[in-house]
């Protein structure tokens, strides 16, 4: 039986699907601020009226807005969608390893987009935890705790019994507390971001005059 090979209009159809898109680690908005063996966090600020290039997201993530901004996405081969109001701490998760997604943003507001999108590259090793509280997104590597704090409010004592990236989404006047009531003050901007490998147990407190957004995510 003579091979099979594909005609060259099918071959050539299929270098061009091929090379209109980048990985989401070479495309030029997506700016590398953290990676590890873990995770890896880009920043993405993207001015009034532009656009990302297309891209693919091939792991699990999970992305936090730091602005108010106008967006519309376009997932290869379909048309764009409809425009999306985002705002300082609105957080999701997608699950990109069971079906990646490509995709490009497009910046139809007046004002900048500024995300945070962390992606899990490896599970660290151990059982996974519970829950610490019912997240605010989750897909199969990570969970997203989302803190909305008043001036003077605090969250919870929890544990974190697995590595996590704490990330401001506003500016902040954070307090951590520990149980044996150790404090430690942290000014923070938006999008400031800690890695944390395991084994915390804390509570977090507004500190400041207005309010603050903060995102905990845990790998499971």
């Amino acid at each position: 039986m003579q091979p099979f090979i594909a005609p060259l209009s099918v071959m050539l159809l299929m270098l061009s699907v091929q090379a209109s898109f980048v990985p989401v680690e070479d495309e030029p908005d997506h700016r590398t601020i953290l990676k590890n063996e873990y995770v890896q966090a880009f920043r993405v600020t993207l001015a009034a009226g532009k656009s990302t290039l297309m891209h693919k997201h091939a792991h699990d993530d999970v992305a936090v807005r730091l602005s108010d901004a106008r967006i519309a996405q376009e997932t290869l081969g379909q048309p764009v969608s409809p425009t999306e109001h985002v705002t300082p701490g609105v957080v999701s998760a997608r699950d990109n390893e069971t079906r990646p997604l490509i995709h490009r943003v497009h910046n139809v507001g007046e004002t900048v987009f500024d995300v945070i999108d962390v992606q899990i590259l490896k599970r660290p090793a151990g059982p996974e935890a519970p829950a610490i509280t019912a997240p605010a997104a989750e897909n199969p590597g990570m969970r997203a705790y989302r803190y909305e704090l008043a001036p003077g409010a605090h969250s919870t004592q929890h544990t974190h019994a697995r590595p996590y990236l704490i990330l401001a989404a506003t500016d902040m006047e954070l307090r951590m507390t520990s149980p044996e009531g150790t404090a430690m003050e942290h000014r923070l901007k938006a999008g400031d971001l800690h890695w944390v490998e395991a084994g915390v147990t804390h509570t977090l407190a507004n500190r400041g005059a207005g309010k603050g957004v903060l995102v905990e995510i845990e790998l499971k």
